[in-house]
């Protein structure tokens, strides 16, 4: 019979070279490098106080290490990261068999505040000096992703006032029981629940109170319309995703064509886009060159956000939300979104009888008349006229041709209160009133600006595939603006320390 020779699978205690295992090439080596050599860490070591009395810290560059790594390989929670510096050789070696408590580490990480965007540019300048960065085209997206909020605590003060209202309405009916209720042993149990149910909502009513003393306005948009509050994280949102309704921030990357290099992150609780776009351009002009182009999807695509860049002369391609359909390389992509999605349309269907729009009208723009889907001739009260930079033609129908019409009730919206249908036909844009978007529309039609948005496709959403796949970020695990742009760019600090290790930095 053939003998093999054993294997040893229960504890051993072997001699470990930690200097062997950080091997060059890896993440860990280039991370290695550059904290040690690379990164001023002045100001972080700048907050210890502890030179003549209390305990010895950890060093900075130690936890900074720790951390990065750890994102690097997926790990995310304190605890978890905690219990791999414990059990992982390679944590040991890169952190020098430090183990610090998690409570440290997750102290370091929501307290890195500003630092990590020094951090970060430091970065950019070692990724700049290898080549990294071409400056040839910059490529806008972001990311929504859910933070450590609650998304059934959102809502606006009139919000928070009807539920401490239905909450007080339901503690009087219960006193109001109570005190005609006999007291017998058989109920001695149901008034047991019943007390903790009250003290439950006497509780929550106060702290709604509390909460609305201390934030006497409701959170305004850019245009000064009302947000949502949320009660566990106020600057995040409640934001719409693909797969529904979440909680939490939206991560803006800006990212170099030439190797994918992130020049600059940031998260923001909100998810409209279009308001990102110019905090995202006024972060990475100092890294744009002469012949840089900027590209961005149609989410950041706004009226005014094409008049910021025009006024900065940036050199932009950013479509609108229909540029689709004017692109023969999407044709027949209407069949895919008409397929019903059981798990995710969410949308309420429209049961209301749809009116009679422009295009049931027999429109001759020739001889300037106008037929409606009863037949009748329509009027014209407007054949030369602007209706928001457009030219247009205006036709009216004749009251005594609407009032017995039988299509009335699909024609007018208020048959009891509009006498008669009016209809407006555009004839193109007006004289001297060509927008920003007009001008970008015929910049993306055009076979250079097809060719930006393949190009964007390719630069930017693989670093989104790195990031949530690869790392696998899910979700923030902090609260306040601050604490998770922080996280966010760590995140991004790691991908490109990755980039670095692939171009040999360290070797």
């Amino acid at each position: 019979m053939a003998r093999f020779k054993p294997v040893q699978r229960g504890l051993m205690l072997l001699p470990i070279d930690f200097s062997q295992q950080i091997v060059p090439g890896s993440f860990e080596h280039a991370l290695c490098f550059l904290v040690d050599h690379e990164l001023d860490l002045s100001e972080l070591r700048g907050r210890y106080r502890n030179d003549e009395q209390g305990a010895s810290a950890y060093d900075p560059a130690v936890l900074l290490k720790i951390i990065l790594l750890a994102y690097s390989r997926g790990l995310i929670g304190s605890r978890r990261i905690e219990a791999a510096c414990r059990q992982n050789v390679l944590f040991m070696a890169v952190s020098g068999d430090s183990q610090p408590h998690f409570t440290t580490l997750a102290a370091f990480i929501s307290e890195l505040g500003d630092e990590v965007a020094k951090l970060f540019a430091q970065v950019l300048v070692v990724c700049d000096r290898q080549g990294l960065i071409g400056r040839e085209m910059f490529a806008i997206d972001g990311v929504k992703l859910p933070s450590n909020a609650s998304k059934a605590k959102s809502g606006t003060r009139a919000d928070y006032q009807r539920q401490i209202d239905k909450m007080e309405q339901r503690v009087k009916k219960m006193l109001v029981r109570h005190r005609e209720a006999d007291t017998t042993p058989s109920e001695e149990r149901q008034d047991s629940r019943e007390t903790r149910t009250l003290e439950r909502l006497q509780k929550e009513a106060q702290q709604l109170k509390d909460w609305l003393a201390a934030h006497p306005e409701d959170r305004k948009g850019p245009k000064g319309g009302v947000r949502q509050s949320n009660r566990t994280d106020n600057e995040s949102a409640k934001m719409a995703t693909g797969k529904g309704v979440i909680q939490g921030y939206t991560g803006v990357v800006t990212v170099d064509e030439k190797h994918q290099i992130i020049l600059d992150a940031q998260a923001h609780g909100t998810g409209s886009e279009q308001e990102l776009l110019v905090p995202a351009v006024e972060a990475v002009k100092p890294q744009m060159g002469d012949r840089t182009a900027l590209s961005a999807d149609a989410g950041y695509h706004s009226e005014a956000g094409l008049k910021a860049l025009a006024a900065a002369a940036i050199d932009a391609y950013i479509p609108d939300n229909d540029y689709r359909k004017r692109d023969e390389r999407y044709q027949g992509q209407a069949a895919h979104k008409a397929k019903p999605d059981p798990l995710w349309d969410k949308r309420p269907k429209d049961t209301k009888p749809t009116l009679f729009k422009p295009a049931d009208f027999q429109f001759e723009p020739e001889q300037k008349t106008c037929i409606c889907p009863a037949g009748k001739r329509l009027y014209s009260n407007g054949g030369n006229c602007t209706i928001n930079g457009y030219r247009a033609m205006k036709f009216q129908g004749a009251k005594q041709d609407c009032a017995p019409c039988p299509l009335r009730p699909q024609c007018v919206k208020n048959p009891e209160k509009t006498k008669t249908r009016q209809v407006s036909f555009f004839l193109g844009k007006a004289p001297g009133h060509e927008s920003h978007t007009d001008r970008m529309k015929t910049k993306i039609d055009s076979p250079q600006g097809r060719a930006m948005i393949t190009r964007r496709f390719a630069t930017v959403e693989p670093v989104f595939g790195n990031l949530r796949h690869n790392k696998r970020l899910d979700r923030f695990t902090l609260r306040g603006r601050s604490k998770v742009d922080g996280q966010w760019k760590l995140y991004c600090l790691v991908h490109n320390i990755e980039k670095l290790a692939h171009h040999g930095l360290g070797r």
